[in-house]
């Protein structure tokens, strides 16, 4: 790789890491403005400090003026109280600046998560979903940690490392001008080499999140790994990945062997020719030796901290910071980060149309779908029937936009579902899973996650409807509590639950994937009728023979040539759908 390239590649993870920061730091203006201003503050003593030991000796205890000299010490005293002041007030903006940001970023990480999940569901060979867990728990985190102390120590390298120069420029410019030559060439060996680090840290962060996905995969399939008698590959496997992040932290420690030059050219250099040449200077009356006192505590007590942070900080919260921003920047742009250049089109009706649509969960796979057309007017109550693995559920994510097609596509009211947006997609199309998902909070925020802003009578007409009015009495009306879970709800209780949300939401076409497998037929039965009486679309991935006696179409997948008709129709046609009939009355 060029040195072009490499910088071109820098820029490129660069720049989304910084927009990252800057887009969560947006809003926090008052408390940086409050932050440098106490930094200002505690920077005094480091400006002063050569100063005022400076006038202390020259104007004091040399000149044999005790008196002087401690007053110009007690001056010195003074300016530290007050950057102590200056640090006790930092600390507030500091975390009121710092605290924030870690909410808004895992809120923002978990929407791209989300969506990497979604875009895998919707096209499988696109790859893993990365260390998601990682990134929310761990990688975010650690932003908020790393960005704390890189402020405080940033800070510090300004306030010591400046102040120190500015002061040495005011006491004695000749030092000052060759202290200032020696950090510069130190700045410029830590900048080129900079790049390394940055490479080897990020090799550090990629091969821990593959620790974290090896291992959560061997942990999942654990009872398959022992059945197999796997475990020595499982062991060997997991193994591999610990020790390629072991080389990538020793190939990263030894790019940290950049501090010894860096101390050497921006601390030693001056101070070695500082204490070389006083003799000298003072002798010839270019410098005082109160000033050259005074430019030793520079250099000691404000340069050298400075330039130990730089290296100290910049070598590795100030690269770790970079480097896990730019990983979280990835994940939040998600893999197709290009932005929608038209605006999204609405459907003008809620026909739901697929056109010759294929779908397999890989290029090697058979197709689950294959050539499939089906047009479903608006209003329609459909049933969907097949035997196992016949592409029910894989239709039901295609209807929604949740997996794509690999050839053909799916219109809502003739517009593709891409064109409509997210945002007007979802509002259009509900899919409830069989999967019941009820989240902490109150009853009223699980049955309105959908419409938040819906009425008692809208809550009250779907609770009615759906059945679940004994458990909300039960539980002790709407704002009751429900734990993580779902707490005390039955498996029954909580699809109710899901139910009532969709019929709440208002979503003109509704799915139901197997979503009232866990209920009694009767409450099945009274359910389907509440949504279909609702209005709008219905289509329902049947459990029982019952949905389909129900419906007004019936679509049987049998993975050769789906049939589609009424279920008295398909009873006297498909000696298939004779026997799914035969069975599930048996």
């Amino acid at each position: 790789m060029t040195a072009a390239e490499r910088a071109a590649l820098k820029g490129r993870t660069a720049a989304p890491a910084a927009r990252l920061l800057r887009r969560h730091l947006r809003g926090r203006g008052h408390a940086l403005r409050r932050l440098a201003l106490w930094s200002a503050v505690e920077s005094l003593p480091s400006f002063a400090s050569g100063l005022l030991l400076a006038h202390a000796i020259d104007d004091g205890f040399l000149a044999r003026r005790p008196l002087t000299g401690l007053a110009w010490l007690a001056a010195l005293g003074i300016l530290q109280a007050a950057g102590a002041l200056g640090t006790r007030r930092i600390y507030p903006w500091l975390a009121a600046t710092v605290e924030p940001l870690r909410d808004s970023l895992v809120g923002e990480v978990v929407a791209g998560a989300l969506r990497r999940t979604i875009d895998r569901a919707a096209d499988p060979s696109s790859g893993g979903a990365g260390a998601g867990i990682s990134q929310v728990t761990e990688q975010a985190e650690a932003v908020r940690m790393l960005l704390g102390t890189a402020l405080r120590n940033v800070r510090q390298l300004l306030a010591a490392g400046l102040a120190a120069l500015l002061g040495l420029a005011l006491l004695a410019p000749l030092p000052a001008l060759t202290a200032v030559l020696s950090v510069a060439l130190a700045l410029a060996l830590f900048a080129a080499l900079l790049g390394v680090q940055v490479r080897r840290y990020r090799a550090v962060v990629r091969e821990a999140e593959r620790i974290g996905e090896t291992a959560t995969e061997i942990v999942q399939g654990v009872r398959d790994v022992v059945a197999c008698a796997a475990e020595p590959r499982a062991a060997r496997t997991v193994g591999e990945a610990i020790d390629a992040q072991a080389g990538a932290l020793r190939s990263f420690a030894r790019s940290r062997l950049v501090r010894l030059p860096v101390l050497a050219l921006g601390v030693h250099l001056p101070l070695l020719a500082l204490l070389a040449l006083s003799p000298r200077l003072v002798a010839d009356h270019r410098l005082t030796t109160g000033q050259v006192a005074g430019g030793v505590s520079y250099l000691v007590t404000g340069l050298q901290p400075a330039m130990v942070l730089l290296v100290d900080a910049g070598g590795t919260l100030l690269l770790s910071l970079a480097v896990v921003l730019g990983r979280l920047a990835e994940v939040c742009a998600g893999p197709d980060a290009a932005p929608r250049t038209a605006a999204p089109v609405a459907a003008t009706s809620y026909d739901l149309e697929a056109e010759h649509v294929t779908f397999a969960y890989s290029a090697s796979a058979a197709p689950v779908l294959a050539d499939l057309s089906l047009h479903i007017p608006e209003g329609t109550h459909l049933a969907v029937v097949g035997p196992s693995g016949t592409g029910k559920s894989t239709l039901a994510d295609v209807l929604t936009g949740l997996a794509r097609p690999q050839r053909g596509g799916v219109t809502l009211g003739k517009v593709a579902l891409p064109d409509l947006g997210e945002e007007q997609l979802r509002a259009a199309v509900a899919l409830v899973p069989q999967e019941s998902y009820v989240f902490a909070g109150t009853l009223r925020e699980n049955l309105a996650y959908l419409r938040p802003d819906a009425p008692d009578a809208d809550l009250d007409e779907a609770v009615d409807a759906i059945g679940l009015r004994a458990t909300v009495d039960r539980l002790g009306g709407y704002d009751a509590a429900v734990p993580p879970g779902g707490g005390t709800l039955s498996q029954g209780e909580r699809q109710l639950v899901t139910l009532v949300r969709a019929h709440v939401s208002g979503a003109p076409v509704t799915i139901l994937d197997e979503a009232t497998c866990h209920l009694h037929p009767a409450a099945e039965a009274r359910a389907e009728r509440a949504l279909a009486a609702r209005g709008g679309t219905l289509i329902v991935i049947a459990h029982r023979i019952s949905s389909a006696q129900r419906a007004q179409r019936v679509l049987l997948l049998d993975g050769s040539a789906p049939l589609l008709g009424t279920h008295d129709a398909l009873l006297a046609l498909s000696p298939l759908y004779a026997e799914l009939v035969g069975h599930w009355r048996t």
